[in-house]
């Protein structure tokens, strides 16, 4: 249930940052590709957030994840009833290639030392055409001290190693692997909180703002969302 109610968890910054970009991976699949998205996949999908937005946006969504615990909430707040939620391992993704029209994975990245075998497994089940849509944070000084120390600091129940720098990775890495993979096109955006929404007394309780909004920017040092697309 904290995925969808807490406040005193890191849990709700994922909450929050996926209002923005769930739509947006809707709206830019519906501008860079040729015919309509039908299907997605959504690798490492936690408690949902991204699957239960596809699904709401009409697409037929299978999502994957370890845990089997996070899968049952995911199918609860799931409203449509339609997302084929299963355990598995997404570097070894159990279905035919050239399946879908959209993978996602959105704050897996960072946590596996393994990242581009995900990034080759989305271009194994994208059909041509299909989009690979991602969220990560890059790997700098200043990423370690706002994404590892600032939530460890301001967030209470934030679980020790949550991230690991070391893990983090560049945008730079990200596009080199998407190329050896054979994707063909490759974008990439900066994402941050909204200062505004996160100026609120509750950050002295150390909770996340239930104001708090992410909004895109140029500046990619910290946090990053992006897209390749499959011939």
């Amino acid at each position: 249930e904290r995925w969808y109610r807490a406040f005193d968890d890191p849990v709700a910054l994922l909450r929050a940052e996926s209002k923005l970009i769930g739509p947006w991976i809707i709206k830019t699949a519906n501008s860079f590709m040729l015919k309509k998205p039908i299907d997605a996949i959504d690798l490492g999908c936690g408690g949902g957030f991204i699957s239960n937005h596809l699904a709401k946006a009409g697409l037929k969504t299978i999502a994957f994840d370890l845990s089997l615990s996070s899968l049952a909430v995911a199918t609860k707040y799931d409203e449509t009833k339609t997302v084929d939620y299963r355990i598995g391992d997404v570097t070894k993704v159990p279905l035919e290639g050239n399946c879908c029209d959209i993978v996602t994975c959105c704050d897996v990245i960072e946590h596996v030392p393994c990242a581009e075998k995900i990034i080759h497994e989305a271009f194994r089940l994208l059909r041509p055409g299909g989009m690979f849509f991602f969220h990560t944070f890059n790997r700098n000084f200043l990423a370690y001290l706002v994404v590892i120390k600032f939530v460890e600091w301001f967030v209470r129940n934030t679980p020790d190693h949550l991230h690991v720098l070391s893990l983090f990775v560049k945008p730079k890495e990200v596009e080199q692997w998407a190329k050896d993979a054979g994707f063909h096109q490759f974008q990439t955006i900066g994402i941050r909180p909204s200062m505004r929404s996160l100026l609120h007394p509750s950050i002295f309780k150390r909770t996340v703002p239930e104001s708090l909004r992410f909004k895109f920017t140029k500046n990619e040092w910290i946090s990053y969302g992006g897209f390749a697309l499959k011939k």
